[in-house]
This record gives C-alpha cells, structure tokens and sequence, in this order.
C-alpha cells in the first residue's frame, strides 16, 4: 500500500506526492528521530512526527508549523552525509535517472525520483 501526501483547497486537490510505501514514509521518519531529535520522536518537529500517518489531516494553522518545520529538516539533512537508499524500487529508479545522492536529503526520493 502507498503513502499519498497531498494539499486541497476546499475539495480540490491543489498539490500531491506518491512517497511510496508505508515503509518508505517509516524509514524517512526513523532517520529524522535518529538523525536529528536525538532519539526522541517529535522532540524538534511534532507537528510531522506526532502526526498520524493514516488518513490524517492537518489545520491551516499546523500546516503554517508544517512548512517550517520541513524547511528547517530539509536544511539539517543537506548537512548530513547521504544514506542508501531504502527499498528496491528507489535503488532502481535512481540506477535509471542516474541519482547519485550527495546528502541524506537527496537520500529521500518520491515514486517520481
């Protein structure tokens, strides 16, 4: 089963990525707790971290924390050396688009690369 994130204005659907599978989205997010809270889901990013991955959706006002906190995890991952990719279909799609990952940011890729 895959992972859709996507962004509606009222019922229309303004933005989505396909992340992948469930697992792919869990393997992101163990990196983020191990990487960059200490160990400690939710210590700096609660707002994606504390978040249900099933069917969930956040208000306007969390989505105002959602962005900073991606921005601000997006630029801590650019620091950080890059990790193989997790599941076999990422290592396939970056062998095809010739991905080669500088940084763990460039380590998460959705179903599009």
């Amino acid at each position: 089963m895959g992972l859709y994130l996507c962004i509606f204005d009222e019922n229309e659907e303004l933005e989505g990525v396909d992340v992948g599978a469930y697992s792919d989205f869990g393997f992101f997010r163990n990196a983020i707790t191990t990487q960059l809270e200490g160990g400690h889901s939710g210590a700096r990013y609660p707002t994606l971290m504390l978040h249900s991955d099933c069917d969930g959706e956040w208000s306007p006002n969390e989505c105002q924390k959602l962005e900073a906190e991606i921005e601000a995890m997006a630029a801590a991952l650019k620091e950080l050396p890059s990790v193989e990719f997790n599941a076999q279909w990422q290592r396939k799609l970056a062998d095809s688009l010739g991905l080669q990952p500088a940084n763990m940011y460039e380590s998460f890729i959705d179903v599009d690369g």
